[in-house]
Order: structure tokens, then C-alpha cells, then sequence
């Protein structure tokens, strides 16, 4: 039995089919350190979380 898609699996079809970009955001790169692309706060290799915003990369 084949199951339904999920409402995110469907919402993320309606923006790609409208030329939006739908994939998973990680963190940007500066130099040696890992950059939040929402405020732009530098952080050590080993963070899970912006300590300025509190962003969680997309798993």
C-alpha cells in the first residue's frame, strides 16, 4: 500500500513547480568557521545551533 505524501512533500512540490528553491539549508562557510545564513554569526566547527539567532540547520 503505497503511502501519502507528507504536507511538506506537497507544499515543497507547489514552490518548485513555481520555481522556488526547496532543498535543505546548512551552514555557509567562512574560512575555518561555520556562518548562520540567517544573521550572518560565526561559530566553531562542532555547533548545532546559532547562538546569536538560534538557527537549526535542516536535517
Amino acid at each position: 500500500m503505497a503511502s501519502a505524501p507528507s504536507d511538506d512533500d506537497m507544499f515543497d512540490q507547489f514552490l518548485s513547480n513555481r520555481g522556488h528553491e526547496t532543498e535543505a539549508v546548512g551552514w555557509d562557510q567562512s574560512y575555518n568557521k561555520l556562518q548562520c545564513p540567517d544573521c550572518g554569526g560565526l561559530h566553531d566547527t562542532a555547533a548545532t545551533e546559532c547562538s546569536v539567532c538560534g538557527w537549526v540547520p535542516d536535517e
